[in-house]
């Protein structure tokens, strides 16, 4: 039973070491053997030297990356290059043989490399033609021409493989921006229908919590009302439960804001002076130790419609969130340009960053990395950016940072820009 499963173990590797392309290889290569009109001993050195070479050449890491694959090309250069030498030299049968480092070359590497590599295996088949004594032999027009008509194949070859090689790459890359994008459709298709579960959610939940939230409050300053002064444990649990509410009845309010479309005040404003008011607002209300606030405005920024609160609302929640990841004596900036026809905001800090592993998900609702956190403040940011028409990323490195940039559309209500 165990030479059963060793012979079947060793069976398996040998079929992952043999590719369904080698046994045709293998019978390409035996096939110039019996077909040459050369009957050389070397054909049955390099021919078989070439084959091996070629079927390890995709499984061997010796031949993997751009250092690999010129050892392959340089080997079939060197065993091509003495096979024809054997074999006639200029006159030799094999002199497509140089075609298999044109082909490599061709398909592994750009222009100019597939060019190099191209250019050398023509130098390498008219070489021979130093090893001819030319007081013995001459060359006449036919034969010249029949040189000439073997390299320029050896070139067509090389330049329709290369022209392939690039179509081909091409598409890949088209493909893969295509996958890129479908990715990044599915994310906000996904991210679209929880917020629009979550919306329906939290606006039913808050009406029912609403009445609750004020009974209790009420009855909690009641009863702080009606306890007699010296009873301080009771007031002071009075006092919490009103303020527990307090804040339970704020966490409710930013659901519901969340939750509901915020129309739009389109109104002509200075983006400068929406952030002007959105900075003073940070550092009144959330000063942080030793962190400095930094504007960059361009004057090429003009005045635009926009609805001044809404935008006002986005820069103070980007810029609270810079200031929170940021370390004492840091520093925030803030800077606006014109960019193809939209005005940019982008708010930089020099913070800890954010996980690589977290970037598609920090503008989904509830998540957050934060003790404290709730989850809903860049939410919030998103969902204000879209219903502007606009759009918003992020750039991070984990120790260096994040940068936050919104783009607002420059448009007049009609359309038009401005």
């Amino acid at each position: 039973m165990m030479g059963l499963v060793g012979n079947s173990s060793k069976a398996g590797r040998w079929a992952r070491l043999i590719g369904p392309e080698d046994p045709v290889w293998m019978l390409l290569f035996a096939a110039m053997i019996a077909f040459s009109p050369e009957r050389s001993p070397a054909e049955w050195v390099f021919l078989p030297l070439l084959c091996v070479l070629q079927i390890l050449e995709p499984k061997l890491p010796l031949f993997s990356g751009s250092r690999g694959i010129l050892i392959s090309i340089f080997l079939k250069l060197a065993f091509g290059y003495l096979l024809v030498g054997f074999t006639g030299g200029l006159n030799s049968a094999y002199y497509l043989i140089f075609l298999l480092p044109v082909v490599t070359g061709a398909t592994a590497f750009g222009r100019w490399g597939a060019t190099g590599i191209t250019l050398l295996a023509c130098g390498a088949y008219l070489s021979y033609a130093l090893f001819v004594n030319w007081e013995l032999y001459t060359i006449e027009p036919a034969d010249l021409r029949r040189l000439c008509l073997r390299l320029t194949f050896i070139i067509l070859v090389g330049y329709l493989t290369h022209g392939l090689a690039e179509a081909s790459r091409r598409e890949e890359r088209r493909y893969q921006q295509a996958a890129s994008q479908l990715r990044e459709a599915e994310a906000a298709v996904r991210r679209t229908e929880r917020l629009a579960a979550l919306g329906q959610l939290t606006a039913g939940l808050a009406h029912e919590l609403r009445n609750p939230i004020g009974t209790i409050k009420g009855s909690a300053e009641m009863l702080a009302r009606s306890l007699p002064e010296d009873n301080a444990i009771a007031r002071e649990m009075a006092d919490f439960i009103s303020s527990e509410v307090d804040r339970t009845n704020a966490l409710i309010s930013r659901f519901l804001e969340f939750a509901r479309p915020t129309p739009l005040r389109l109104q002509e404003a200075d983006l400068a002076e929406v952030i002007d008011r959105a900075v003073a607002q940070v550092e009144r209300l959330c000063p942080q130790a030793g962190v400095k606030i930094y504007k960059n405005y361009s004057p090429d920024v003009k005045p635009f419609p926009m609805d001044a609160a809404i935008v006002e609302r986005i820069v103070y929640n980007l810029l609270l969130n810079a200031m929170q990841a940021s370390q004492p004596g840091g520093a925030v900036t803030v800077k606006t340009r014109p960019l193809d026809g939209d005005a940019e905001i982008s708010v930089i800090d020099r913070g800890s960053g954010i996980d690589p592993a977290h970037l598609e998900n920090i503008f989904n609702p509830f998540f957050t990395t934060k003790p404290d956190g709730v989850g809903l403040g860049l939410a919030i940011v998103s969902k204000l950016v879209a219903e502007h028409g606009g759009a918003i990323a992020v750039e991070s490195e984990p120790g260096k940072g994040s940068v936050f940039v919104v783009r607002l559309p420059v448009q007049t209500p009609g359309g038009g820009s401005r």
